[in-house]
C-alpha cells in the first residue's frame, strides 16, 4: 500500500487542484510502479508559510525578500 504525503503552501490550492494532485500521483504510481490505485493513499498537508522554514527563514520572510 503506497502512502504519499504532499506538503504544500495553500497558495491557490483549490479543491479541484487537490483532486488533480491526488489523481495524478495515484496514476503515476500505477504506471511506473504497478501499484494498485485502490490501495494507494495520498494525503495533502497545507502548511502556512509562517510554519515552513528554509535556510533559517520562514517562507513568508523569503517571499517578502527578507
Amino acid at each position: 500500500m503506497p502512502f504519499v504525503n504532499i506538503k504544500v503552501t495553500p497558495d491557490g490550492l483549490t479543491p479541484e487542484k487537490k483532486a488533480a494532485l491526488i489523481a495524478g500521483v495515484t496514476e503515476l504510481l500505477r504506471v511506473e510502479l504497478n501499484k494498485n490505485p485502490e490501495t494507494t493513499v495520498v494525503i495533502i498537508d497545507e502548511v502556512e508559510t509562517d510554519n515552513w522554514g528554509i535556510g533559517g527563514k520562514t517562507v513568508t520572510q523569503r517571499r517578502a525578500g527578507g
